[in-house]
């Protein structure tokens, strides 16, 4: 299958699935939370999503790490290394893998989310070398350029 060169959608149109949320991480109330993954990269460590969840507290751990774009709504996140802070639609934030927080969503909340997971140290060099050939190949062959090559040279 050959990917496109340009994934496009208008988030606010993304269909939402049931994504429940862990019963033992809910603190209060019944949050009612769906998602939708509209990318992933060839390589598998990226995905976008879309998700929303209604009024509720919870914890929620984050096994990658993980961009997200608030678009409509608050949440309230906080945990043990950061104090609450209310995000609202236009803001962003970054949560690291591996890390527990809590959310607090007073009414409804819908952010459109970045994931990508860690690669193995031991891929992470072999990708860095194998972006060091390609690029010593390029200004081997003179495609690292900014201004055309005179013909006859």
């Amino acid at each position: 299958m050959t990917e496109q060169s340009i994934e496009a959608v208008r988030l606010s149109e993304v269909m939402l699935q049931p994504s429940p949320i862990n019963p033992d991480w809910i603190l209060d109330g019944e949050p009612e939370a769906r998602m939708a993954e509209w990318s992933r990269s060839v390589d598998g460590t990226t995905t976008t999503n879309v998700w929303d969840c209604t009024a509720g507290r919870f914890r929620w751990f984050f096994a990658v790490d993980e961009i997200v774009h608030i678009m409509d709504g608050s949440v309230t996140v906080s945990s043990d290394d950061h104090p609450a802070r209310t995000l609202v639609a236009g803001d962003a934030a970054l949560f690291r893998a591996s890390t527990w927080s809590e959310w607090h969503v007073e009414n409804y909340v819908r952010k459109h989310a970045i994931l990508r997971q860690h690669l193995p140290p031991s891929l992470l060099l072999a990708l860095k070398f194998s972006g060091n050939v390609r690029g010593a190949l390029r200004r081997a062959k003179g495609l690292g350029r900014k201004e055309p090559v005179p013909s006859g040279l």
